[in-house]
């Protein structure tokens, strides 16, 4: 048998995970160059897009399992990259943000992400690109367990 069985070629999910393992596949080399691995250029993204947030949001939005994420986040403080401050008082709850050395390796990182997803989408033109971005979020609003 030769290439993807046809179910799965029309099969959205198997489509869309293939892309992001391709995607994530080639930035990754990128990334290397810049000295980010792939799962700390999401935290930074988030952080540098959205804000301080816990650890629990960090998971939801970097698409990172809360302890491969704690394992990064360490590794990325260690690097003087984020800093955890103790939320209200509260030591049981951190709030995650970026310091300057992690905006910078944002700022650095960044064009690799958008090289690669230009790359990634240049079969479409922007009015393509505008309406596939509009239906994803669609799809994610309606599947989505957090208002984030």
């Amino acid at each position: 048998m030769t290439g993807a069985p046809k179910d799965l070629e029309s099969f959205t999910p198997y489509l869309l995970n293939r892309i992001g393992a391709r995607y994530n596949k080639s930035v990754e080399t990128a990334l290397k160059e810049v000295g980010v691995s792939v799962a700390q250029m999401r935290a930074l993204a988030v952080l540098a897009e959205s804000g301080p947030h816990t650890i629990n949001e960090l998971s939801v939005l970097t698409v990172i399992k809360q302890p491969t994420l704690s394992r990064t986040l360490d590794a990325m403080e260690s690097a003087g990259l984020v800093r955890r401050e103790a939320q209200d008082g509260d030591s049981r709850f951190r709030k995650i943000s970026l310091t300057e050395a992690g905006r910078a390796a944002y700022e650095t990182a960044w064009p690799a992400m958008q090289s690669m997803r230009d790359r990634m989408l240049q079969a479409l033109d922007e009015d393509e690109r505008a309406t596939l971005n509009e239906l994803l979020q669609r799809v994610l609003h309606d599947i989505r367990h957090h208002d984030y």
